[in-house]
């Protein structure tokens, strides 16, 4: 049997480099496009980049936590790799694609694998209109912002916001508000996986508002459009009895 071939990334943080050096000194480092495995170590920021990165590989990734939340990450230790790599579960996440139309007319596209959300880019609350599958269901929501997340991302953002947490496998995503201001008891929706949700900036010229997907923001935006993308399955690797279904059901009991 042929052995396990690895390719190592790692954040800019010293403790992560230090674990690359030293990983990729006792298990060897292969180019990404001939790796079995790539694994990432860092935070999670760190490997939300690194699944965007290595999306069209078809190849899994397993993390080790070299940052600090770690929530898609496993633990560290640099003594039992292959063994651990041996009996690991995989978790297959689809991202949201975000279709983003500024003020300027033009048009930006990106992928996120937690979440989409808007937020207002001014002292003034964001106004926005929220469309379903092409159904007006919102004519006015008043807000900070909004988000929509995925179930890997509800635990991040959308958790902080106040929205629920979602099972892995669920095919739904949850809307939320942040800070609603009108309806002011509005707190968000359960969607199904496959709804097409867009969002309309209201007065964009006196409410400015972004959009940021995963991290990469997009200004002064006039509408939004989000919709699952299942032709790009992230594979993520996870110690047996530590994948993201027992994360999540932990995270509502912490």
């Amino acid at each position: 049997m042929s052995p396990v071939k690895i390719a190592f990334v790692a954040s800019a943080m010293p403790t992560a480099q230090s674990a690359l050096r030293a990983l990729a000194q006792a298990y060897g480092d292969v180019p990404q496009a001939k790796a079995d495995v790539i694994v990432a170590l860092g935070g999670d920021g760190f490997m939300l980049q690194a699944l965007h990165a290595t999306q069209g590989l078809d190849v899994p990734v397993y993390g080790m936590n070299r940052g600090t939340v770690g929530f898609l990450m496993n633990e560290y230790h640099d003594t039992d790799l292959l063994a651990r790599l041996a009996v690991a579960e995989e978790e297959v996440i689809n991202p949201l694609h975000m279709t983003a139309l500024c003020v300027d007319g033009a048009m930006h596209e990106a992928l996120a694998i937690n979440e989409v959300s808007l937020l207002r880019a001014g002292p003034q609350a964001a106004k926005l209109r929220i469309t379903v599958d092409g159904k007006l269901r919102m004519p006015e929501l008043v807000c900070d912002g909004a988000l929509l997340a995925t179930p890997a991302g509800s635990t991040a953002y959308n958790y902080s916001a106040h929205g629920p947490i979602l099972p892995i496998g669920s095919d739904v995503l949850t809307l939320t508000a942040m800070a609603a201001f009108r309806p002011r008891r509005w707190r968000g929706a359960l969607l199904p996986k496959k709804a097409v949700v867009r969002f309309d900036v209201i007065d964009p010229a006196k409410r400015p508002v972004m959009a940021d997907a995963d991290g990469k923001s997009v200004r002064d935006v006039v509408s939004v459009e989000i919709r699952s993308e299942p032709g790009i399955r992230h594979r993520i690797l996870f110690d047996p009895g530590h994948g993201l279904e027992e994360r999540l059901i932990r995270e509502q009991f912490a």
